[in-house]
């Protein structure tokens, strides 16, 4: 009987912050592809909105810094910049802009939804347990193979596995990463851009990662062709 009374609330527990997850993808999804879609002033404009909000938040986050903050506050310039530069570089490509980083924001996308559905199902092995208590490797193979599988379902066959396989690897190092500054530096949060959700830095370290990896990617392939030719 005790055990049919708690296992309901446990499958609860697992998904405890599902919520949050949901909430912040239904502001910034749509923004992002609105400004995507328009591209041109209004891209390059939203993408400066993202960049300000993550500099102000790494500005709060220094003040979990022991003084001098000088380093810190230099090391958030690339953090934010690069990938901003990414983003404006891969949608200003007149042929293949739109696709290449509709691409990658799919990607990194379901790499995150899918780890977290599977390795809250699935459970396991933790992946690193120093640094994100709640990841677990199992999540960490099915955002892997979720992120691959919509990779080639965009590019309408097998040659998007590949970038997405890397775009999805990168993705879930830079959540990683992000996690490790926070563990750090003792914060929960990147800081409350998102009201009760948290920062920006939370729900774009996929993607902050990812971008310039994608640009590379788009670069070598003849000067920027789609990512998966």
């Amino acid at each position: 009987m005790s055990a049919q009374l708690t296992a309901p609330v446990s499958r609860k527990a697992k998904f405890q912050d599902l919520g949050i997850r949901t909430a912040s993808a239904a502001v910034l999804i749509p923004v992002a592809l609105f400004g995507l879609i328009m591209g041109g002033w209004v891209w390059a404009l939203l993408i400066l909105v993202f960049v300000v909000g993550m500099l102000r938040e790494w500005r709060a986050l220094s003040h979990h810094v022991p003084p001098p903050r000088t380093g810190f506050l230099l090391a958030g310039l690339p953090y934010a910049i690069v990938p901003a530069l990414s983003l404006l570089w891969l949608r200003m490509q007149p042929d293949t802009g739109l696709d290449d980083v509709l691409f990658l924001l799919l990607v990194v996308w379901l790499t995150d939804i899918g780890a977290y559905i599977v390795g809250r199902i699935v459970g396991g092995r933790k992946l690193a347990p120093a640094i994100s208590p709640g990841k677990t490797l199992s999540g960490a193979i099915g955002g892997l193979v979720i992120g691959c599988l919509a990779g080639m379902i965009f590019a309408g066959g097998p040659l998007g596995i590949l970038p997405a396989a890397v775009l999805s690897v990168v993705s879930q190092i830079g959540d990683l990463a992000e996690s490790a500054l926070k563990r750090r530096l003792g914060v929960k949060d990147s800081g409350n851009t998102i009201p009760g959700h948290g920062g920006l830095f939370d729900r774009l370290d996929g993607v902050l990662a990812a971008a310039p990896v994608a640009a590379l990617l788009a670069a070598l392939a003849q000067g920027g062709l789609p990512l998966w030719r």
